[in-house]
């Protein structure tokens, strides 16, 4: 029996994915795979057992990945799993920020009591809270993934001129991606041209905090608006603050309150809904048991944040998974250790990426505790498994 921890709350969907040689609850002991949400790993203790995380959900800032890879344990997040739901998100905070919705409905409130005069009322005020079509307006994304494409394409068929922004654009999101995009080299020319700008890029702490800042928003149009259902870090609130009492930007749009934007003028706080919905829930949940089964049961690596995607059909038996360092000349010690203990290769992959590589190995006979030791001393290797 294979032990799941579950670290948050997870839709019971996966019931349906862990057959019976799986126990997943939130007190299984010395477990091979821990499931999670939000819960924040930064100080948590692994088991020496554990070779895998799984987040449902793509942002994995509360897990220390880099941590974990020097452990050799394998961390999964669900990129897309969750993409239509931020995306039709998006879609209710571009109407949110061009027809005043939510002030109105805040006015409305004020009538309580007043009869029979609700009506003429009504239609004395509602002058106060006239708006604009976003048909014809132009659309700046930022990012250009999984949600940055739907958006994107989604704001097409609204009528919107749309233009896109993603030096990493990755050739599966181009395909995805309506060639009525204008897909432009530069972040300035995003802000420079577009009346409303959507953030869908990952957040990464030493490299693009705050990259929504005072010097970017001079550059924006008078009247943006600004919707950040990406990260809140990516946005300087300070700066942000002061362009919307200003009015430089009309509304900034945001999915990640902190204090000191909750109740600022033109500011919409929203709960951190982007994914709160059954639907995507159920498929990040989906597909985090999937990748960590596949792993647990095959060594296959596929959306880690931590290794490289690494995949081969099983041919033989028995399987090693290598987990490794990027240096030169380890994958010829690898082989040449695993030849040296008398064990044939059958089939072999070995990827890479940054620091770290994968290799895996099919093999023709079992691999004992002596040989996985010796494999395990080559210099850079991380973590050995040999799957039967």
């Amino acid at each position: 029996m294979k032990n799941i921890l579950t670290l948050n709350s997870i839709s019971p969907v996966i019931n349906d994915i862990f057959d019976s040689n799986y126990n997943v609850a939130n007190d299984a002991e010395n477990p091979i795979g821990i499931l999670l949400r939000s819960f924040k790993m930064h100080d948590y203790e692994l088991d020496a057992n554990t070779v895998a995380i799984a987040r449902a959900g793509a942002g994995v800032n509360n897990i220390p990945c880099d941590k974990y890879a020097e452990q050799g344990v394998v961390v999964f997040n669900t990129p897309g799993a969750n993409a239509n739901a931020v995306k039709e998100l998006v879609l209710a905070a571009l109407f949110i920020g061009s027809r005043n919705i939510m002030n109105a409905a805040d006015w409305v409130k004020t009538l309580k009591g007043q009869g029979d005069e609700v009506g003429k009322l009504v239609e004395k005020g509602k002058s106060n809270f006239a708006g604009c079509e976003i048909k014809g307006k132009k659309l700046g994304v930022i990012g250009l993934g999984a949600i940055g494409a739907l958006v994107a394409n989604s704001a097409l068929d609204l009528g919107m001129d749309v233009y896109g922004y993603d030096p990493f654009l990755s050739v599966n999101a181009a395909l995805k991606l309506s060639s009525k995009v204008k897909v432009v080299k530069e972040l300035n020319d995003i802000a420079k041209a577009c009346d409303y700008i959507t953030i869908h890029i990952p957040y990464i702490a030493n490299q693009n905090k705050g990259i929504i800042n005072s010097g970017l928003i001079r550059k924006m149009k008078d009247g943006v608006v600004l919707i950040n259902c990406a990260r809140g870090e990516l946005v300087d609130n300070s700066a942000i603050i002061k362009a919307t009492e200003n009015g430089k930007v009309a509304k900034y749009i945001v999915d990640f309150p902190a204090d000191e934007i909750i109740g600022a003028k033109n500011i919409v706080c929203i709960p951190h809904l982007g994914a709160s919905t059954e639907e995507a829930e159920e498929n990040c949940a989906i597909m985090a048991a999937k990748q960590l089964i596949d792993y647990i049961e095959n060594g296959n690596v596929v959306n880690s944040v931590n290794f490289p995607t690494c995949t081969m059909p099983r041919t033989t038996e028995n399987r090693l998974v290598i987990l490794h360092k990027n240096i030169s000349n380890i994958l010829a010690a690898i082989t040449g250790t695993v030849g040296n203990e008398g064990i044939n290769i059958s089939n072999l992959t070995n990827q890479s990426r940054g620091d770290y590589a994968v290799t895996i190995l099919d093999v023709d006979s079992k691999v004992s505790e002596d040989a996985i030791k010796h494999i395990s001393e080559v210099e850079g290797i991380i973590r050995v498994r040999v799957i039967k």
